[in-house]
């Protein structure tokens, strides 16, 4: 298995280079069918456009291949490079994540159980120290960052409305179309 730790201290510089954060590196399946994700952003944004995308893509697999040929591969075998923004219903990785999307609903996962729950769900209050802050159902509850193994935003309305896309240009004519399409079909 590749070391996580290593990926992350080699794809971190090379995403920085072009001025984005690095937001998760995660390696998942088995055998050859292994996938190696990358989730970046734009500080300025939280997004990153498709050419960003492969911008990034290109600049890891130069780097990747530069190091197998160096014989110092950091993953073993075959495997998918995925490079991608990190979505509306973004993963939480950094503990900047949960205070700068304060206000929204947020789940959760811890790797151990605490008080004989494991999965939180509620709206972010932001951070305290090391602790992530949620106002669940049950009240408030502080969750040590160190102890979270999974966390994400929650796909809502209040989510959608506070995400604005890098560009809205060509929506017009999305929706001329739709309403063309529409009409058509009403007069069939």
């Amino acid at each position: 298995m590749a070391d996580l730790t290593l990926l992350h201290a080699l794809i971190e510089p090379e995403a920085r280079a072009l001025g984005f954060d690095l937001v998760r590196v995660k390696l998942f399946g088995g055998g050859d069918d292994r996938t190696l994700q990358v989730m970046a952003e734009r500080p300025d944004t939280r997004q990153l456009t498709i050419d960003d995308c492969s911008e990034l893509s290109r600049r890891l697999s130069d780097r990747f291949d530069a190091l197998e040929a160096e014989g110092k591969d950091p993953i073993e075998g075959a495997y998918r490079l995925e490079v991608s923004s990190p979505g509306i219903d973004r993963p939480l990785t950094r503990l900047t994540d949960f205070a700068d999307w304060q206000g929204h609903e947020a789940r959760v996962v811890l790797a151990e159980k605490r008080d004989g729950q494991k999965v939180f769900k509620g709206d972010l209050v932001g951070t305290r120290d090391d602790d992530v802050v949620l106002a669940t159902d049950k009240g408030e509850v502080a969750l040590p960052f160190a102890a979270i193994a999974d966390a994400k935003l929650v796909f809502t309305d209040r989510l959608v409305a506070a995400t604005r896309p890098l560009s809205v240009e060509g929506a017009d004519e999305i929706d001329e179309a739709a309403d063309e399409a529409e009409q058509t079909e009403e007069l069939n």
